[in-house]
């Protein structure tokens, strides 16, 4: 089915062509007719298969044909979101969409000043999509009401729904009407986070798309076995055997992603890092420097493996191994994109071995190992023009790594307490 046959108001349709959407992704497919009819729906799918189009487009739709007046720092839909790159990405996509139907489209977070976006919301917004932090404090100061909300989406909703910010969802609850429809979206979801999931909404419609694999059939995903001490050295043979491609590099800490980056700048080649630290104002020139090509390389923390939607990123390395098994899903997935193919490759180290086999275990199927000859082995690191006795980088790796253990306990701590 084309998107051209759906009764949508003549502007959306002409949105839709002007973006390049032809025909419905499935999960756009599944979610299109429930979200019109004004079910609430709990969807999972695969990342990179199109789901914030899956709410955005019959939502402009449904309001466009109500459209109803706004009051003073009203809302009509919220979409929640837990990080600011993910509300800037989602807010970008339905003012795309949204484009000559009057909807007035605002997303909201912190790291930057408030006074503008206040402005924004003086006189009520159609479609505000916020992070938590920030939505409640403008809340607080009297700039938010939320007794018009009639629509709320919470996407990466497993993220929303975990430890962090459940308090914040509950709290919420409790302050938007009760008659409302609700859209959960995500790429991952457990039987813990379903049941808190369905206790916030009524007979929800669940879709779910390709639940037996999450790692989309676009990206060739494998693992190659480097120790801790080599990762630099394969990193930098990846970047300058791919010259012209975006490449996304994942790390696990913030102090990490400077330290590659360093490390690469040592040899001769360009990469920024985006995490937590970087004011919002400096993340925000590093992505558009990624989107736009002028860097090709970004190494980052797992801040930007949720829902970022980055066109044309050819390869992911996970340079370290995630902590939390479905983080996997979520890094591998920020390669291939909608139709396009990807690789995502993987650096396991002797002591990462038990986060691998966690890793196969999420996806119920081991991943494919990329066998390297001891000659080919030694022959990256010693062309490396890091080869050189880097003592320091050694000793940084080996803090790094016992970090990463104590770190690991303390998980493994909480998750023990938690089944307890």
């Amino acid at each position: 089915m084309k998107f051209e046959k759906y009764k949508f108001i003549p502007v959306l349709n002409e949105n839709l062509a002007r973006l390049g959407f032809k025909r419905p992704t499935d999960i756009q497919y599944k979610c299109i007719p429930p979200v019109l009819k004004g079910e609430d729906v709990l969807a999972i799918a695969q990342t990179g298969t199109g789901k914030t189009a899956a709410f955005a487009i019959p939502l402009t739709q449904l309001m466009s044909i109500d459209y109803r007046p706004l009051e003073p720092g009203g809302i009509r839909c919220l979409v929640m979101v837990p990080t600011h790159e993910l509300a800037m990405q989602v807010a970008g996509v339905f003012k795309e969409v949204a484009t000559g139907t009057g909807l007035k489209v605002v997303g909201l977070y912190g790291g930057v000043e408030q006074d503008p976006q206040i402005a924004h919301l003086k006189n009520g917004v159609d479609v505000l999509v916020a992070t938590p932090g920030r939505m409640f404090d403008l809340a607080a100061q009297g700039h938010l009401s939320f007794k018009s909300v009639q629509i709320l989406v919470l996407d990466e909703a497993d993220h929303m729904l975990e430890k962090g910010f459940y308090g914040d969802m509950q709290e919420l609850v409790k302050r938007i009407p009760r008659k409302r429809q609700t859209l959960f979206f995500s790429a991952t979801i457990d039987e813990r986070i379903k049941d808190l999931a369905y206790g916030l909404v009524k007979h929800a419609v669940r879709i779910q798309i390709s639940p037996k694999d999450p790692v989309s059939k676009n990206v060739d995903h494998s693992v190659i076995y480097v120790e801790m001490d080599d990762k630099r050295f394969f990193l930098e043979r990846i970047i300058k055997d791919h010259p012209d491609d975006k490449i996304l590099v994942f790390v696990r800490t913030k102090v990490r992603a400077e330290r590659v980056v360093k490390a690469m700048e040592r040899v001769g080649l360009k990469a920024e890092a985006i995490h937590g630290d970087l004011a919002q104002k400096d993340r925000s020139l590093v992505m558009d420097r990624f989107r736009s090509g002028n860097n090709k390389v970004l190494v980052a923390t797992d801040v930007s493996a949720r829902g970022i939607d980055i066109a044309e990123v050819s390869y992911v390395i996970n340079y370290d191994l995630p902590d939390e098994a479905e983080n996997y899903v979520h890094r591998v997935g920020r390669t291939g994109r909608g139709t396009s193919r990807g690789v995502a490759v993987s650096f396991c180290s002797t002591e990462e071995k038990e986060r691998l086999r966690e890793i196969e275990q999420y996806l119920d199927k081991p991943v494919k190992v990329l066998e390297m000859d001891p000659a080919d082995y030694e022959a990256t690191v010693d062309l490396s023009g890091d080869a050189v006795h880097d003592w320091r980088s050694v000793v940084d790796e080996l803090i790094d790594l016992e970090e990463g253990k104590q770190k690991g306990k303390r998980s493994k701590g909480k998750k023990s307490a938690r089944k307890k």
